[in-house]
């Protein structure tokens, strides 16, 4: 699971604009984890206001959280049954 997570970055706006992106690309860098998280982080080093997007940043660590950690018990009652 973990190797998908791994490009998620470089189609981010973690080292471009997601402006000077191709449309397709565009489109999915700009509705991925990565892009949210890192807009925000960047945001609050910069002491400029984040706005909303900090709300979806958390959602999306949540939302991976709670399904990876589902997963990881179902993978874990598996293995001790």
């Amino acid at each position: 699971f973990s190797y998908p997570l791994i490009f998620l970055p470089f189609v981010s706006s973690a080292f471009v604009p997601t402006a000077s992106m191709p449309g397709p690309v565009r489109a999915f860098a700009e509705h991925q984890p990565v892009t949210s998280i890192v807009n925000t982080i960047r945001a609050l080093f910069e002491q400029q206001p984040v706005g909303g997007e900090i709300w979806i940043a958390l959602a999306w660590c949540v939302g991976i959280l709670l399904i990876a950690s589902a997963l990881a018990m179902v993978a874990y009652r598996r293995k001790i049954a």
